[in-house]
């Protein structure tokens, strides 16, 4: 018997019985995939879907005819007239008895934890019926890693699946977690057990995004964002990355890939905010500035291929793996960075603001954000340009605390001048977004006219690394390439040093799918659910009433009556800067 796949490849199938149900599913099928394609939930806590399997938890564990004992159904192959049953006694007790072994050695800080609700060993427990744990356990003691100004890990609440190791080495190939220790002291550490802020680590939240429950999570600030909403002194403003408008729906309740643009700006306001404002507006200022300095590489002889700087997880990546490729990076800072310059310079001077009363904070999908905020050359304005920066969970958790319910709200409208933007700025929310948003743009910067056709698909999709050629004018190709996660980074990378990158400008982005899923934002266990994300933000492109950047009106005032030109004088000072990382090895 033989099925389809997708390719139009050929696959061998097998036939198999799940709880008495028959199917047929691939050969390379485990009993855990095809249960799965049957309905059939079975616990898990080690495996992600989107990470290499290990099988090392048995929480999945299920009967199989002719079987000695039973299997980890995450790792087990099918094969042809095999017999599963997931829902016997001995199966019940078996997975029941795993996670109570767990949560003997489990702290016991349920309520007051940051995954509370939200937490996959809580909700096995809860789904086996665990109401009391039989086994006398350890209780760890573990200082906090928090030294750090993006994420805390806690070792007291590890349950060894490995995930954070896998997701690290895998996905991001940056290395920075394993194993150490045997037996009951067996951890999950970076190397020497130091803090992430000691190890090459780029803080892109990965690890936080796969870990089952609280012992990696993002630093919350959000108390620190209450108390200056809470200072009459402060006028607190804030600006929305664009993946938070379509990631933010579905951790309060709404299905995945809710666009709830209008309603998180209500809630932001309902919440305290002075100003609500748009990192849409300084992403189009970004395509201004790097589109310009991309032209000027190409066409005076500067270091090629250009490279993206607005994933700071990248940054730092490049900096701590690739430091001498460094001059390949756009001087350009990020959106959230160059949104905060402007907030406390040409902001507080329309407003009649003194920079130093004025508190900007920024909602992004990323944990990185965090760390870019607080480096040292980030303060173009004469004060910490940014000064807080919350995660999409962290402003789902604000908007609970304030009783807000977020389905209710009436949709509300961005604050002007700063809360202006493009289809083109929406974009950055996904992989490829910044580099179709540059080619909107650069193609009108070089040759005046504008396109017929905006999209460009072939830099579109989940494709770790994308190439296409685009032709700007006649006797004028540009070979561009778009890369997400770091891993793929590192490919290309290693093409620029051994001369075999003949691109002239590349994207790369840290997180899988860009923005969309990035560490920041609320925890996934499916592909199809950041894909989902995906498509919203090229919905939210497509219903803009501005599709390109350099159309976006509140970009040519701030150029004609305060900045001057791209790559001028002002904006080179407060808009771009030498990345050289300042810390670690």
């Amino acid at each position: 018997m033989t099925g389809r796949r997708e390719g139009d490849m050929t696959m061998e199938m097998v036939n198999i019985t799940i709880d008495g149900q028959k199917v047929s599913v691939p050969k390379t099928s485990t009993v855990l995939e095809a249960a799965t394609s049957l309905g059939i939930k079975v616990p898990t806590l080690c495996y992600h879907p989107e990470l290499r399997v290990e099988g090392a938890c048995r929480v999945c564990m299920v009967e199989v005819e002719g079987a000695r004992s039973l299997v980890a159904s995450c790792v087990y192959p099918v094969n042809e007239g095999m017999v599963v049953r997931t829902n016997t006694a001995a199966v019940r007790e078996a997975r029941k008895t795993v996670v109570e072994l767990l949560l003997a050695n489990h702290p016991s800080d349920c309520l007051s934890c940051q995954r509370n609700l939200n937490c996959e060993l809580q909700s096995i427990a809860a789904d086996l019926g665990v109401r009391e744990i039989r086994f006398d356990g350890e209780k760890k003691n573990y200082p906090l890693d928090n030294g750090n100004p993006s994420i805390v890990r806690d070792q007291n609440k590890c349950i060894l699946c490995g995930r954070c190791i896998r997701a690290c080495s895998e996905r991001q190939g940056v290395h920075v977690y394993s194993f150490a220790n045997r037996g009951f002291d067996t951890t999950v550490v970076p190397a020497f057990n130091l803090g992430l802020d000691e190890v090459a680590c780029t803080f892109c939240g990965q690890c936080a995004a796969v870990c089952p429950t609280g012992a990696i999570v993002e630093k919350d600030d959000t108390q620190a964002v209450w108390n200056a909403i809470s200072d009459p002194t402060k006028h607190v403003i804030v600006q929305t990355a664009p993946a938070v408008r379509v990631a933010l729906g579905e951790a309060l309740g709404l299905p995945h890939g809710s666009i709830v643009t209008g309603k998180m700006v209500a809630a932001l306001k309902r919440l305290g905010f002075d100003k609500v404002f748009d990192t849409d507006f300084s992403a189009d200022l970004t395509i201004w500035e790097e589109g310009s300095e991309f032209i000027e590489r190409l066409t005076t002889g500067g270091t090629l291929p250009m490279i993206t700087s607005c994933s700071p997880g990248w940054v730092n990546f490049i900096e701590l793996k690739y430091p001498d490729l460094l001059d390949h990076l756009s001087t350009a800072k990020s959106p959230q960075q160059m949104f905060g310059a402007l907030a406390k310079t040409y902001y507080a001077e329309k407003a009649g603001i003194d920079p130093k009363d004025i508190v900007s904070v920024s909602i992004m999908p990323c944990t990185a954000k965090k760390a870019e905020a607080v480096r040292p050359e980030m303060k173009s304005s004469g004060y910490q340009d940014v000064d807080y920066v919350l995660t999409t969970r962290e402003l789902s958790r604000m908007i609970r605390e304030a009783g807000i319910s977020f389905a209710k709200l009436e949709e509300a409208q961005f604050d002007a001048p700063l809360g202006i933007g493009s289809g083109a700025g929406v974009i950055f929310g996904a992989t490829g977004g910044v580099m179709e948003a540059a080619l909107r743009s650069v193609v009108k910067m070089v040759t005046g006219k504008e396109l017929d056709n905006i999209e460009f698909h072939n830099v579109r999709g989940m494709t770790g690394i994308k190439e296409a050629e685009v032709t700007v004018k006649e006797g004028l190709t540009v070979k561009i390439a778009v890369a997400h996660t770091l891993a793929n980074a590192s490919v290309i990378l290693d093409k620029i040093r051994a001369g075999e990158a003949d691109y002239h400008f590349i994207e790369i982005m840290a997180c899988p799918g860009g923005c969309s899923g990035g560490g920041g934002q609320p925890i996934i266990t499916s592909a199809e659910h950041r894909q989902k994300r995906i498509d919203a933000i090229y919905e939210c492109d497509k219903c803009s009433e501005l599709r390109k950047s350099h159309e976006n009106p509140a970009i040519k005032e701030l150029y004609d009556t305060w900045l001057g030109k791209p790559l001028g004088e002002k904006s080179h000072h407060l808009l771009h800067t030498h990345y050289h990382h300042q810390k670690k090895c």
